[in-house]
This record gives structure tokens, sequence and C-alpha cells, in this order.
């Protein structure tokens, strides 16, 4: 087997495995359907609910991207801010890594009391869970630049610009992806958290809905939408990765 249909070989099987555990469980009785419903009911929910549940998902989405892009860019002017000046980066590291310890859930009431029940509050939650990866990926990957060929640009009169754009840059993109992927996963979940506590639209209004009914099927249904807008994600920056390093598959095709 060749690598390459190794790596789609193996996680498919990988999930085959589990949902046939998980319908056999629920064929024989081990677990009540209403705590936990097969993957076939599961499937029919989706099916039944599909055009509800793709009007809700394209809200959520919308919700997630612009989120993602408002985090992405956010980041990448603090870690420039931070590489361009060392107070800046002594003063506002300690803040970028406390960002991330106060809970979205206690951030996102506050957000939807300030600004309504709109998409506004959603974006901005999502970008506040978004913008943390992108900046320490950058940064980290601004500081592992050759000292060498900085020092280089300043022999040959390059300015402080010209050094970041032609050489820092290019030199942190793998840094940048590594943390573009963290962060589209966080985008979708973020904007489930924050559909939670106030909204009319979207998947996690749609969660609060059919949990309160104990529908659990479609509950399930609404987790596996959300995965697949996670991982659509995910694959869209891997995607945008090859497209702007091209360099990368072609050194990975040597070997």
């Amino acid at each position: 087997m060749t690598r390459s249909r190794a790596k789609w070989v193996a996680p498919t099987l990988t999930v085959a495995a589990v949902l046939a555990l998980w319908q056999a469980v629920c064929s024989f009785g081990l677990v009540p359907s209403f705590m936990l419903p097969s993957p076939l009911q599961v499937a029919q929910a989706i099916v039944d609910d599909f055009g509800l549940l793709m009007s809700h998902a394209w809200v959520t989405l919308a919700e997630a991207l612009a989120g993602l892009c408002l985090g992405v860019a956010f980041g990448f002017l603090i870690a420039m801010g931070m590489d361009r000046f060392r107070t800046m980066d002594a003063a506002l590291s300690p803040l970028v890594t406390i960002s991330q310890t106060i809970p979205t859930v206690a951030i996102a009431p506050l957000l939807v009391l300030w600004l309504g029940y709109g998409m506004m509050p959603k974006v901005l939650l999502v970008a506040l869970t978004t913008f943390f990866p992108i900046t320490v990926s950058l940064a980290q990957g601004f500081r592992s630049v050759d000292p060498d060929t900085v020092d280089l640009m300043r022999v040959m009169g390059a300015s402080w610009w010209q050094t970041f754009r032609l050489v820092k840059v290019p030199a942190a993109a793998g840094h940048f992806f590594s943390g573009l992927r963290i962060s589209a996963t966080y985008a979708v979940v973020g904007a489930v958290v924050a559909e939670w506590l106030g909204g009319f639209e979207g998947l996690g209004v749609y969660m609060t809905r059919v949990r309160k009914s104990y529908s659990y099927d479609q509950m399930f249904a609404v987790i596996i939408i959300i995965s697949a807008l996670s991982l659509a994600l995910m694959g869209a920056v891997k995607l945008l990765e090859r497209v702007c390093m091209p360099w990368r598959r072609a050194i990975k095709e040597r070997k």
C-alpha cells in the first residue's frame, strides 16, 4: 500500500470501526436510545432536517469566517508590533496570554449585553478566540529568522519594512499556517458557543432548541455538522498553504 493511500485508508477504517461499535451498542440495547441514539437515527435526523440544518450552518460558518479573518488580522498586527518594538513585546506578551485564560462562556454574555443579539458579538468572540494561536505562531516565526540574514539586509541598506516583508514574513509562513489550522478549529466552536447564549440563527441556537425538547438524535446531528465544518476549514487552510508555499511540497516530493 502506498503512503498516500494509507493516509486515507487508515482513518476511514478507524471511523468505520467506531460507527460499527456505536451501532452495535445501540442495537443490542446496552445504552437506552433516548440517551444515545444510533448512527442510523442520527443520519435520519440529518436527512429529515437537512434544509433547516444547512440554513443554520451557513449562519455559523459566516460568523466563523468573519471572526477568523478579524482574528488573523488582529494577531498579525500584534505579532508585527511585538517584533518591531521590544517594549511592546514585553508589555503585550502577558496580556495576550491572560486573554486566553478567560472562559469564552464568561465573555459571551457581556458581548451580547453590549452589542445585542446580532452577528457582531459572535464575530468578536470568534476573533478573541482565534487571534492567540496566530499571534504566538507568528511571533515565534519572526524570531526564528537567521540573524545573519537580517544583518545582510541591513548592510545592503534595506529598511525595516523591506527586511520584514522579504525575509521575516516568508520565514514565518510555516508557523503562520500551523497557527491558522488551530484557529480554524476554534472558529466554529467559538461561534457555536456565542450562539448558545443569545441569537436567532445558527447551529448553537438550533442545538439549544432541540436540547430543550430532548431530541438527542438532532443534537448528535448538529455535532456532526459542526465537526464537518471544522474539518472543511482545516482542509481549506491546508489547500491555501499548498498554494502559498509551493516549495514545501517540492521538498516533500524529493524526499
